[in-house]
């Protein structure tokens, strides 16, 4: 009886032993399909995620249109807030499968791409004028010359005759300005220095616009995070940031007056009627501004920016499939998760431009997207 049931157990134990070992050969099979099969299962981890670059203007919102992505369809983003500038590299160099960017891509950019690069708008946004002064809040109003000699180092105290004339009522301290700006490339940069650019000839000589520029005055913070940071650190400090960090860090932020004369507050109101304009084929326009009587003169659109065509290195089709299909959904679905964060939806004409492009993406030089 006892030999018995020692050969029962020894004839379950060596089934046990033959189920693991094929359960292990079935795993190794598997893992050997992902680095050949371009057409991995979706439940593949590394082809059910993506991973993105760039811009930390839109880190607020990127990181709700993912998490709510992940929830109804399951594919994990994975969104590395490192500036316009560095998510472009990192496309360049194919380390991330999509970026993003507050500016356009330039030609020496250009020049340095594999192959074409499409440029998707997905959002419009505020670049808002943030400062540190104790006593004022929501009420400090900027001209466009009194903002350009701000940060060109020529107007040096908050109590200066220019700022005050122009905010009458309000009091205004003796305490010196602390210009805080990026220090990494950044579309915020490229935005605000575009706009500065347009209305003021002595800072287009002198500076210029562009993701990085060499600043005549300040501090520098990596990042939006870091700019807001500084400015909240530092009695004084003035310094350009993404609206939504402004409004969820409480900080109080400046109007600025547009071309109509108009002192207009950074709004969701205000950036749609900037990015009322028509949308050209590539989609790279600047809002900066703004003719509109009641747009937001530094306004602007962010792009996600992925390669025309997809076939590269080991990319599966499914991979592909999938980063066109979360794009459509922002576009289109996502939109209605902007306004919470401050971010104005895309106009009629800057989705369909969106759709157009998209549909232009290539797998093998077969469109992805019917």
């Amino acid at each position: 009886m006892n030999m018995n049931f020692l050969n029962f157990r020894n004839a379950v134990a060596v089934a046990i032993v033959a189920m693991i070992s094929l359960t292990s050969c079935g795993d190794g099979g598997a893992s050997s399909d992902k680095k050949t099969d371009s057409t991995a299962s979706s439940g593949n981890s590394e082809e059910n995620t993506l991973i993105g670059a760039g811009s930390s203007f839109d880190n607020p919102l990127f990181s709700k249109l993912f998490s709510e992505y992940n929830k109804a369809n399951g594919l994990r983003v994975n969104y590395q807030s490192v500036g316009s500038g560095a998510g472009i590299s990192q496309l360049t160099n194919k380390t991330v499968d999509f970026g993003a960017s507050d500016a356009p891509m330039n030609g020496k950019q250009d020049s340095a791409l594999s192959a074409p690069v499409l440029h998707i708008p997905v959002t419009a946004g505020a670049v808002a004028l943030s400062y540190n002064l104790a006593d004022v809040k929501d009420t400090l109003k900027l001209t466009p010359s009194v903002l350009a000699e701000i940060f060109l180092g020529k107007i040096t105290k908050w109590d200066d005759a220019k700022i005050t004339s122009i905010n009458k009522g309000v009091k205004l301290p003796s305490t010196t300005i602390v210009i805080a700006h990026r220090s990494d490339g950044s579309g915020t940069t490229n935005i605000f220095t575009t706009y500065l650019s347009k209305v003021s000839e002595e800072w287009s000589s002198k500076v210029g616009k562009g993701s990085s520029v060499n600043w005549p005055v300040g501090l520098g913070g990596k990042g939006t995070e870091g700019v807001a940071g500084m400015i909240k650190q530092t009695p004084g400090a003035i310094g350009y940031i993404e609206l939504a960090y402004a409004i969820q860090n409480n900080m109080a932020y400046a109007k600025v007056q547009n071309k109509a004369g108009n002192f207009i507050a950074p709004s969701i109101a205000s950036v749609t009627a900037a990015a009322n304009i028509t949308i050209p084929p590539d989609s790279k326009v600047s809002l900066t501004n703004t003719d509109a009587a009641d747009g937001y003169p530094i306004s602007g659109f962010s792009w996600v920016l992925i390669y025309k065509e997809q076939k590269y290195g080991d990319r599966s089709l499914e991979k592909a499939t999938k980063l066109l299909k979360l794009l459509s959904w922002v576009i289109h679905d996502g939109q209605q998760y902007g306004a919470a964060l401050t971010y104005a939806p895309l106009s009629p004409a800057a989705v369909t431009t969106g759709d157009a492009i998209l549909k232009s993406a290539t797998y093998d030089g077969k469109a992805i997207l019917q």
